[in-house]
This record gives structure tokens, C-alpha cells and sequence, in this order.
């Protein structure tokens, strides 16, 4: 990691803090807007409108053309796979509650960072799996169901 961003470890942490507490506000939203593709909608409404104005205010770097060709299919879908988590959340938190939820989120997100690092998938530096990762895969997954459980 560069030693001048000091600042990357603590803003995946609040980040993944604010998930936790997304997750949870998501719940409520389902719960008072009744309609989950509905609710879903608001969600990322709000979501459009701050980045659309945050490229407002920040409108370059620009893609050229080289950069729009040489861009995968499957890049451009990454937004509709996290509607997929939005959806969970509004629809299952409240069902499940929101230490289940969240840490059944992070247990299977980094059990499948695991296999892209590992396999190069989405063209990551492949990083294979060794004893420590997959004992940390296991922890989490033990973890998350002593969390489910009690």
C-alpha cells in the first residue's frame, strides 16, 4: 500500500460500517414504502443523483475511446449486481436481522473474493489460495454462525 494514503484502511472501515447501517435503513424503507421494487428505486435514485452531481462538480478525467473499446461487457453490469444486495437488504434485514445479514454478506462476499483473487477472475492479480486465507474463510463462516445462531 502507498505510505501517503494513510487514509484507505479507515475509509473501507467507516465504509463498511455505513453497509451495516445502510442495510438496516434499506429495511425501514421497504417497511414504510411497502413496494420493494419501489423502494429499491428510491435507493438508487438517490445514489444517481449524488454521483451524477459529484461528476458534475468533478467532470474530468473523461474516458477517451481507447478506454470505452477496450472496456468489458461485463463491466458496465457491476451496478445491477449490488441492486442485488440492495434488494436482499430491503427485503430480508428486517427478517433476519442486521448482525445475520451483514455478516452473511461479508462471510459470502469475501469466501467469493477469495476465488476471483485466486482464479484472476474480472482481471485481478491472481493471489492464490494458501492455509491462512482459506483458515480465515472458515473462521468467518464459523463466525457467522455462532452470530445466526445466537
Amino acid at each position: 500500500m502507498n505510505a501517503n494514503a494513510g487514509w484507505i484502511i479507515p475509509f473501507i472501515i467507516i465504509g463498511g460500517a455505513l453497509q451495516s447501517c445502510g442495510a438496516a435503513m434499506n429495511g425501514q424503507l421497504n417497511k414504510h414504502v411497502v413496494n420493494p421494487w419501489l423502494a429499491s428505486a428510491i435507493s438508487f435514485a438517490l445514489i444517481t443523483f449524488f454521483f451524477a452531481g459529484a461528476s458534475l462538480i468533478h467532470p474530468s478525467p473523461l474516458p477517451t475511446q481507447k478506454d470505452l473499446v477496450e472496456l468489458p461487457w461485463w463491466a458496465v453490469v457491476g451496478g445491477l449486481v449490488g441492486a442485488v444486495q440492495v434488494y436482499a437488504g430491503l427485503t430480508l434485514v428486517n427478517k433476519v436481522g442486521a448482525g445475520p445479514f451483514v455478516g452473511i454478506t461479508v462471510t459470502a462476499a469475501l469466501i467469493t473474493s477469495l476465488l476471483i483473487d485466486h482464479f484472476g477472475w474480472f482481471r485481478m492479480q491472481p493471489h492464490p489460495l494458501n492455509a491462512g486465507r482459506v483458515i480465515g474463510g472458515v473462521l468467518l463462516v464459523g463466525g457467522i454462525s455462532l452470530i445466526a445462531k445466537f
